[in-house]
């Protein structure tokens, strides 16, 4: 099982990404609800359908004010500020750990760390514009 380097993903990240959560409709809602004894109609009528399917499937868990969604056998942190994304990716793909994986093998990384919507298409501009791995790319013509 892969995982990446938490090095720089320090209590500062992760107090960012429960504060990033009041900036979204869909996480701020699931947390009232997931911290909730009495759950409120009205929150879940205001999810979005994906999220509110998964919520009615019991699907989420709130640990330290972090949502976590369960599929199958992994439990991943929700993280949806582009920024904190950012970071993740960096960590996944420019850290002398990972040593610029390519698009493929960047995503199979993050995806054992986090989720939230677009993620893929996040990863994928971010290898986009990674000059190291265009560079290789143009040289070579293939993929890292």
């Amino acid at each position: 099982m892969e995982g990446i380097s938490v090095t720089d993903l320090n209590t500062t990240f992760f107090e960012e990404v429960r504060n990033s959560y009041t900036k979204d409709n869909n996480c701020s809602n699931l947390c009232q609800l997931l911290n909730k004894d009495n759950k409120d109609n009205s929150l879940i009528h205001a999810l979005d359908e994906v999220w509110k399917k998964s919520y009615n499937e019991g699907r989420f868990h709130l640990l330290d004010g972090i949502i976590y969604p369960r599929t199958k056998n992994t439990c991943v942190m929700t993280v949806v500020d582009r920024s904190l994304i950012n970071i993740v990716l960096k960590e996944c793909h420019d850290s002398p750990f990972s040593g610029n994986l390519s698009e493929d093998r960047t995503r199979e990384k993050v995806k054992t760390c986090i989720c939230g919507p677009m993620w893929q298409k996040d990863v994928a501009e971010y290898c986009d514009t990674c000059d190291r791995c265009q560079k290789a790319n143009k040289s070579t013509g293939e993929r890292l």
